[in-house]
C-alpha cells in the first residue's frame, strides 16, 4: 500500500455480552465477524428486543472474565455465572436494531441470574454462527462485512489521541477525565514513537497490520456516531452528562448530518485467522 501513516496497536478490546463491560486482552484472534467473542452473547427482553445500557446502565456493572472454557460474569452483589463456551440451549430468534436473527437461549440460569441484576424478565442468547448479518452495504461500498452482535460492523477502531484530546478539553472545564472503557473500542492506535493527531482515524482509509499469520487489512468506512452510552460511569452503571455535553462542542460530524462522532467502524479486507497484539506496528493510508 502506499504508506500516509505509521501506527502501533495501543490495546485491543472485547466485548464478550453485547453492552456490558469489555475485556482487555494481550492477543486477539481476528474472525470473520470482528475480533473472536466479540459481541457472542446478548441480553433481551421477553420479547426477544435486545436490551442495552441506554435502557438498562447497569449492564455496564457485570463483568465478564475469560478464559480457556468458559466466561465467568461476575456483577455487584451477584454469585458468579459461568458460560460454557461450547454449550448452548433451546434456538430461538431475536432482534437487534433492525435485523431479526438466530440465535441460541442461554438457558434459565442465565436467564434468572441477569433478571435479578436488572429487576426484569431477560434471556441471555448467543448468536447462531450460521447467520448471516451484514453491515450497510451502503457504506461498506457493497463489501459484504458480517457481524455478530455488534451494533453494525465488525471493528470499531479509535486512537489514543482522541481521548487524549477530549481529556484535554475537561480538565479545561473543570471537569473529570475519562477512560477509552466509555467508548467501546476494539482496536486502539496510537503513533509510538511520534502522536497521533486527534482523531486521525477520521481521515484514514485503510490500516495494515503485519502479523507471524499475515497480513490483516482493515478499512475504516463509516465514523461512529454516539448515543448516552458514554456518559454512563461504568464504575457505578449511574448515566450522566458527561463526556456527551464536551464532545457535542467540537465532534459534530458532518458525514452524518450533525451527529456527535468518535472513532471509525471498520471491515476486515484480509487477515482473519491472525493474532493481533498491543505493540504490533501498522501503516495506514488517507482517505481521499
Amino acid at each position: 500500500m502506499n504508506e500516509d501513516l505509521r501506527f502501533r496497536i495501543h490495546s485491543l478490546y472485547v466485548y464478550p455480552v453485547k453492552s456490558c463491560a469489555g475485556v482487555a486482552l494481550d492477543e486477539a484472534l481476528l474472525v470473520e465477524t470482528g475480533l473472536e467473542l466479540d459481541r457472542a452473547w446478548m441480553v433481551v427482553d421477553e420479547t426477544g428486543e435486545f436490551l442495552t445500557q441506554r435502557q438498562r446502565p447497569r449492564l455496564a456493572l457485570v463483568r465478564p472474565q475469560l478464559r480457556p472454557h468458559d466466561m465467568v460474569l461476575r456483577a455487584p452483589g451477584m454469585i458468579a455465572l459461568h458460560i460454557a463456551y461450547d454449550t448452548v440451549e433451546a434456538p430461538t430468534r431475536v432482534r437487534v436494531w433492525d435485523d431479526e436473527v438466530a440465535a441460541y437461549d442461554m438457558g434459565d440460569l442465565a436467564a434468572q441470574w441477569f433478571s435479578d441484576f436488572l429487576g426484569q424478565r431477560v434471556r441471555l442468547v448467543r448468536f447462531d454462527p450460521e447467520q448471516r448479518r451484514l453491515s450497510s452495504l451502503r457504506w461498506t461500498g457493497g463489501r459484504e462485512a458480517l457481524n455478530q452482535f455488534s451494533d453494525g460492523y465488525p471493528l470499531l477502531v479509535t486512537s489514543q489521541s482522541a481521548l487524549d484530546e477530549l481529556n484535554t478539553r475537561l480538565a479545561a472545564a473543570g471537569r473529570a477525565p475519562v477512560g477509552m472503557e466509555r467508548f467501546r473500542p476494539n482496536l486502539v492506535i496510537d503513533g509510538g514513537d511520534e502522536p497521533l493527531d486527534p482523531h486521525a482515524e477520521d481521515h484514514l482509509d485503510e490500516l495494515e497490520i503485519d502479523t507471524p499469520q499475515g497480513t490483516v487489512r482493515l478499512a475504516l468506512v463509516k465514523p461512529c456516531a454516539r448515543c448516552p452510552i458514554p456518559n454512563v460511569d461504568p464504575a457505578t452503571g449511574t448515566p450522566g452528562h458527561e463526556p456527551g455535553d464536551t464532545l457535542a462542542g467540537y465532534r459534530r460530524d458532518p458525514r452524518l448530518d450533525g451527529a456527535i462522532t468518535f472513532g471509525m467502524n471498520a471491515i476486515i479486507l484480509e487477515g482473519v485467522e491472525c493474532l493481533l497484539q498491543p505493540g504490533m506496528r501498522g501503516r495506514a493510508r488517507y482517505k481521499f
